[in-house]
């Protein structure tokens, strides 16, 4: 008996009242373990989801909102479900905006000329054709922009320098620091009379590489075009200011909006044997940004959730209530996908979601969140029951928190909420740029993610009662 299995055992034993109250076993840990150590056996030696991934990301590339490639990839995500053997292997319609990028550059024309390394920012307008010239100011923080005066940013470009805290192995630690900046930069600046913003890239690590990601405008009055560049340039423009050197850019984007386009959620089940109007979800976003290949964020999650449902059917597994893929569209410019799928599924008893949107890196465990406290305290046991059947794969642990953009969506109809958390190390080094592909995805990490999907799909869909009952 492992130490988790003790610690639970303790828990459940001589834990205080509230405690107390939290969990009877959902079926014994001697129940399960044989089915774990089927879909183990399974995922280790026929799995399919690095495969899965290089026909989504090389076949058919990037996927953004409102494109043909993303209708592709939805009508591919359905074929491959289908051929699988899930049944319902569908899409649901979901109109969503389609922003175009288009031509796009940036320059530096004094102190000396040199071609800035940038990509605009998702939902940014354009420039006129001619392209926007002026002074630059840069700055920080939003502290500093506003301890300036007026006539040090009014016509000028602002330059957000914000520097992302190295980062530790979670998904999220010192990106929502930075990534503000990126969301909001153009509305401070315009705000303050910029005429334009450039928003370093929300990295810790850069080889030149800027990285894109949506942005908003809190005034749609007050509206000027946001791009994002390099650590490495955001940085020199910052010693040319701080050494008394003028500078001035050039700036040109084509970006606009075409309006709303057709999408899909795509979806496909193995149908519960006794509650199949119980159910259990996992997925990923299969949109992605125009650059790279959208290879981790969110190919990755996309297929690990596709073969964990593969790997429960292969082990021979039939669960008590229904187990749903659902790939949203849409995550990154919007959340479309997410709402629609919320909406047009509300009268069904969803039991738990579980969302993979962080890479297809070392499974690490799970986050958890519910609407109620009390029945998120009785998941949460549970799932560290859960987590220490996968001690073969690696330690896995239970954090309470943030479950994902999509799948939070449900946790007001009471759904057991959760996220996939890996080891995030390396993820924001090539997340939303052209580096985004499938060579950065390790075949056998992408593969223990879906086992670990797997493996708590089919225990939070195969227990006695749902997840955090009393």
């Amino acid at each position: 008996m492992n130490m988790n299995r003790l610690l639970f055992l303790f828990l459940l034993v001589f834990a205080s009242p509230v405690l107390g109250q939290v969990a009877k076993p959902n079926g014994s840990l001697d129940q399960w373990e044989p089915a774990v150590a089927k879909i183990i056996e399974v995922g280790r030696k026929d799995n399919h989801a690095y495969h899965k991934l290089i026909e989504l990301c090389d076949d058919i590339g990037h996927r953004v909102s409102g494109s043909e490639s993303l209708l592709k990839a939805t009508e591919w995500a359905k074929i491959t479900l289908a051929k699988d053997g899930h049944v319902n292997s569908q899409t649901e319609l979901v109109m969503v905006e389609h922003w175009v990028r288009g031509e796009e550059s940036c320059e530096l024309l004094e102190p000396r000329a040199k071609p800035l390394s940038m990509l605009g920012l998702g939902r940014s307008i354009g420039t006129a054709p001619q392209g926007i010239e002026a002074e630059v100011v840069v700055v920080d923080s939003k502290e500093e922009l506003d301890g300036l005066n007026e006539s040090d940013v009014k016509g000028k470009i602002v330059v957000f320098n914000a520097t992302m805290p190295q980062y530790s192995d979670e998904k999220g630690a010192g990106y929502g620091e930075t990534v503000k900046y990126r969301t909001f930069g153009a509305s401070w600046a315009a705000e303050r009379g910029a005429v334009a913003a450039l928003v370093r890239s929300v990295t810790a690590y850069s080889l030149s590489s800027p990285h894109t990601g949506a942005m908003v405008y809190t005034d749609p009055e007050k509206k000027v075009p946001a791009a994002a560049i390099s650590v490495e340039d955001a940085m020199m423009l910052r010693r040319f200011q701080d050494r008394g050197i003028p500078t001035r850019v050039r700036l040109k984007m084509d970006a606009h909006s075409e309006g709303e386009k057709p999408s899909a959620n795509v979806l496909a089940e193995i149908v519960g044997s006794e509650k199949p109007d119980e159910i259990v979800v996992i997925g990923g976003h299969i949109d992605s940004w125009d650059v790279g290949q959208g290879a981790q964020d969110d190919g990755s999650g996309c297929v690990a959730a596709m073969e964990a449902l593969r790997l429960i059917r292969v082990a021979g597994l039939k669960p008590r209530r229904t187990i749903r893929v659902v790939l949203w569209t849409d995550e990154e410019q919007g959340g479309a996908g997410a709402r629609y799928y919320a909406a047009r599924h509300q009268q069904e008893k969803h039991i738990a979601g579980i969302e993979s949107d962080s890479g297809g890196f070392v499974p690490k465990g799970l986050s958890l969140e519910m609407q109620d406290a009390a029945s998120e305290n009785r998941a949460s046991v549970q799932v560290e029951q859960i987590l220490s059947l996968m001690s073969p794969l690696g330690r896995m642990e239970m954090k309470q928190g943030y479950s994902g953009a999509d799948v939070s969506k449900l946790k007001s109809t009471g759904t057991c909420c959760m996220g996939l958390n890996v080891d995030g190390r390396l993820y924001f080094n090539t997340h939303h740029t052209n580096a985004d592909t499938v060579d950065k995805v390790n075949p056998q990490e992408l593969g223990d993610c879906a086992t670990v999907l797997a493996i708590a799909a089919y225990l939070l869909a195969d227990m006695e009662t749902p997840i955090g009952s009393e």
